[in-house]
């Protein structure tokens, strides 16, 4: 690493996160940047929702009140920037309310807001295909936000013309943490090794406690998680950085813990778009470098394209369902044959109500790994929770079949409990998701220092070429010996899974160089393919990537629409990974005997 180097603090990996990151980087001391990341597809329709019935709605307040109200003093005594996404679908009155509350507390903070992302008022206008399925575009009125994911030279240029605060709407997730580089480095629109090496950091941070231990593999491993630190990334100018946590907290930071989030909601390892840069993440090292301190280097970049994704959401029907939990021998049995008796009155009553049928069920039956399909092992469970569920054009129709559901609770099989809950279920919106692309010259961005305002123009750089990926060479096929044995793959490697719409990934990351042909052999497409093929409507691909040793797989129409369109228990596919963790796989004797 070079000289200079600047010290990042990744404090918000999703809104809804602890508060407690910012006060534990103030304590700790000596960040230049805390960066805080709210927004996802599902959180930017609920925001939508809000900003429909508020005006003023539409951000995550909870960056206001409590983050910065209790904060921004000693950020603003430590010279610290602050650089959120938590603009959400209304950038604009988050930037008011946290100007407010810089004068309220009487602080000489210039807070900056950058505009250009949300694209809703186009939304008649527009006419594009679904960049995923072809689909056509929803009809207007049915659309509740369209937003083009920004990149990271805007927020470089906030900070050039003097903001202490950069409130952005939906951007990148990664580019709250490139903007900064960009700005302290100078790091230009072609200098796409750095851009890569910048956005990688952000990947590493965007997720939070996530690369300190969170959802780690090895989760025994992880010391303290109720006080587990959150990232840091001290960066240099050559874009290799180090991730670390505060001193004193819990937490873990390793090899495993740092390549688990770098693996974590990838598809294409070597054609990772984001809106300045084409990433190739296949050659990244990730090594130790200290106690709870890991370096990483190697990303490379490619031009950007010339255009910004854009995702909508849009209402399609109502969904709605409920938990029941069963026990007694036979448990399983009896919790199908009350869904079935749900099913069966509900639809009774929609065609009394000329409502027509639901348009999607899903019944899962938790206890009896209904996750894992014709690979589940479980035999007669004795506590099971039926999960039941629908989808209706109308919210009607789905308060029928909570009503029903409801009404059935003396007629049900001998067993059924009535669990802890709070209120009853009721009817949901369905919202999807619809991405696809805009040319960048057809997106105008602003940035508002509240007393100025001016343009950022689109880089003019060359442009990516799909050709100039070129794919590492695959393992030889290992030497199994005379006696090969299998082990699981769990003892080979670590794993993560997260979704993109309603796709998949399962990055798997081999515990040591010499693993990687063995898993590489036995987890083929096919096998990843029936190992979900109850969930699966599209293809697999895999993806090796030889630097940290690992292996994504992304899986197409897997989560049943994702998010809030999907009925699925898990509709982020977060268990994916686990699911595919205990997979056979074939080792020399002598291996195994080595794990042991």
């Amino acid at each position: 690493m070079g000289d200079r180097v600047i010290r990042i603090g990744g404090a918000s990996g999703y809104w809804g996160d602890s508060a407690m990151a910012t006060p534990q980087f103030l304590h700790a001391g000596g960040l230049d940047y805390i960066v805080f990341d709210y927004l996802a597809e599902i959180t930017m329709s609920i925001m939508a929702r809000a900003r429909a019935k508020d005006p003023a709605a539409g951000y995550a307040r909870d960056f206001v009140d409590p983050v910065l109200r209790y904060n921004l003093r000693e950020i603003a005594r430590q010279g610290v920037k602050v650089i959120s996404n938590a603009g959400g679908v209304n950038p604009r009155a988050c930037g008011e309310a946290v100007r407010a509350l810089v004068a309220e507390q009487g602080l000489d903070l210039t807070v900056a807001v950058v505009e250009g992302d949300d694209l809703m008022d186009r939304r008649a206008d527009l006419a594009p295909r679904e960049m995923y399925s072809g689909d056509d575009f929803p009809a207007p009125d049915t659309v509740a936000s369209v937003n083009a994911y920004l990149g990271a030279f805007p927020v470089a240029r906030a900070l050039d013309a003097g903001a202490d605060i950069v409130i952005t709407g939906r951007g990148v997730d990664s580019a709250v943490t490139l903007g900064a580089c960009v700005h302290e480095f100078g790091w230009a629109a072609d200098d796409w090794d750095r851009l890569a090496a910048g956005t990688l950091a952000g990947h590493i941070l965007e997720c939070g406690a996530q690369a300190t231990g969170g959802n780690f593999t090895d989760w025994r491993a992880v010391p303290d998680i109720d006080n587990i630190g959150y990232p840091i990334a001290e960066i240099a100018a050559d874009g290799t950085f180090d991730l670390v946590k505060p001193a004193g907290t819990g937490g873990l930071v390793t090899v495993g813990t740092v390549t688990e989030q770098l693996v974590y909601e990838l598809d294409d390892p070597q054609s990772y778009k984001v809106a300045d840069v084409v990433c190739d993440f296949s050659a990244v090292r990730v090594v130790e470098a200290g106690e709870d301190r890991v370096r990483v280097s190697g990303a490379r970049g490619l031009p950007a394209t010339d255009s910004y994704k854009v995702s909508a959401t849009y209402r399609d029907g109502w969904r709605g369902g409920a938990f029941r939990p069963f026990v007694g021998v036979d448990a399983d049995d009896r919790a199908e044959a009350f869904a079935a008796a749900i099913f069966k009155r509900a639809r009774t009553a929609l065609r009394a109500s000329n409502l027509g049928d639901f348009t999607e069920t899903d019944v899962e039956v938790l206890g009896t790994e209904s996750q894992y399909g014709e690979h589940g092992r479980v035999d007669r469970p004795r506590e099971v929770v039926l999960k039941f569920a629908a989808k209706h054009p109308e919210a009607a129709g789905i308060a029928i079949l909570l009503k029903e559901a409801t009404g059935l609770g003396l007629a049900k099989p001998a067993g059924g409990i009535a669990g802890f809950s709070g209120a009853r279920s009721r009817p949901s919106p369905v919202v999807r998701l619809f991405s696809f692309l805009v040319p960048k010259d057809q997106v105008p961005i602003h940035v508002d220092l509240g007393d100025r305002r001016f343009h950022v123009p689109p880089a003019a750089t060359a442009v990516f070429d799909p050709a100039a990926v070129a794919r590492p060479a695959e393992p030889a096929a290992p030497d199994l010996g005379p006696d090969p044995v299998t082990v699981p793959l769990v003892d080979l490697a670590w794993a993560r899974s997260g979704d993109k719409g309603d796709s998949a990934n399962i990055g798997v990351i081999a515990r040591a160089p010499a693993y990687l042909p063995y898993i590489w052999a036995a987890l083929t497409e096919d096998i990843v393919r029936d190992r979900f093929a109850h969930f699966l409507r599209g293809t697999v691909q895999r993806y090796l990537m030889p630097g940290p040793g690992a292996v994504n797989f992304l899986l197409r129409e897997v989560l049943g629409g994702g998010g809030v369109a999907s009925l699925r228990n898990d509709p982020q596919g977060k268990g994916y990974a686990q699911i595919l963790l205990d997979h056979p796989i074939p080792v020399p004797r002598d291996v195994a005997e080595g794990l042991r």
